[in-house]
């Protein structure tokens, strides 16, 4: 299906994504496995040495939402939520009316400042959605996510921090997170005025107040619940679930979007 709104900028980055291009046929340790050799992607979730689930590994967002990409690349399918981070949601999102104007204006400019499109950091909310890989690493006070779209990584303390009373804004903000059983509980503040949740420009403010919570429920499986509390873009808080799977046997590979970048001169909106 081909999207008219969909931006300039991610079709053409889009046709340079390394489906295919990561580490090749080498093999992830600790794969459970079936009877006749593949993977058990059910299997119970791999636990810490204190007995919480290790949400370590590469994983790609499910594409069950999916819709394709673009004419150039009809493989490639990401989550509605890339789209619209309200997809899921009946009534959509309780945008404030400035909040719903801005959306409007970034989609019919062919969201021609798209952090994506800029070779900027996508945020926590894109990255959530975008297809190409990121690795989990987890180790005691820390889980770490490295993500190879945006050549960038977001940390999630467990150590007990507070969050910052005055942080500076930044793309990802300041993360903090506590098990409540099998579940990590991740509360974000700090992030930037001027972000995007989603590629047809869904607004995040800096007075958002993100709440996750991250569970494993088998070998194969992330899910992500992601509530915003963001009073100055909506008029009440709203909740998207998200799902991920496994990717075995690659790794992450180095992805520098702005090396001999040459196509945003290119990108000029509607």
């Amino acid at each position: 299906m081909n999207r008219k709104n969909f931006s300039l900028a991610a079709a053409i980055l889009a046709v340079t994504i390394p489906v295919t291009a990561q580490w090749l046929k080498y093999p992830t340790a600790g794969v459970p496995r079936l009877a006749n050799g593949q993977p058990n992607l059910t299997a119970p979730a791999p636990r810490t040495l204190d007995g919480k689930p290790d949400f370590s590994g590469l994983w790609e967002p499910d594409t069950r939402w999916g819709t394709e990409l673009s004419t150039f690349r009809t493989d490639v399918v990401f989550p509605a939520e890339w789209f619209n981070i309200g997809a899921q949601l009946k009534d959509g999102l309780p945008f404030r009316p400035w909040a719903r104007d801005v959306r409007i204006a970034r989609k019919a400019d062919n969201s021609k400042d798209s952090p994506d499109g800029k070779c900027l950091p996508m945020g926590l909310f894109m990255d959530h959605s975008n297809r190409s890989p990121r690795k989990i690493v987890q180790i005691s006070g820390l889980v770490v996510i490295l993500y190879e779209k945006s050549f960038a990584y977001r940390q999630i303390f467990t150590d007990g921090r507070s969050l910052p009373a005055d942080p500076q804004p930044s793309f990802y903000g300041y993360s903090s997170g506590k098990w409540e059983g099998d579940t990590l509980v991740v509360r974000t503040v700090g992030l930037r005025d001027d972000g995007w949740a989603d590629e047809e420009g869904t607004p995040v403010t800096e007075a958002a107040r993100v709440t996750e919570r991250l569970q494993r429920p088998n070998f194969g499986r992330l899910e992500i619940e992601v509530t915003v509390d963001d009073t100055k873009a909506y008029t009440a808080p709203w909740t998207v679930r998200l799902s991920q799977h496994i990717k075995l046997d690659t790794d992450l590979l180095e992805y520098v979007c702005g090396e001999n970048e040459k196509d945003s001169a290119h990108i000029v909106g509607k």
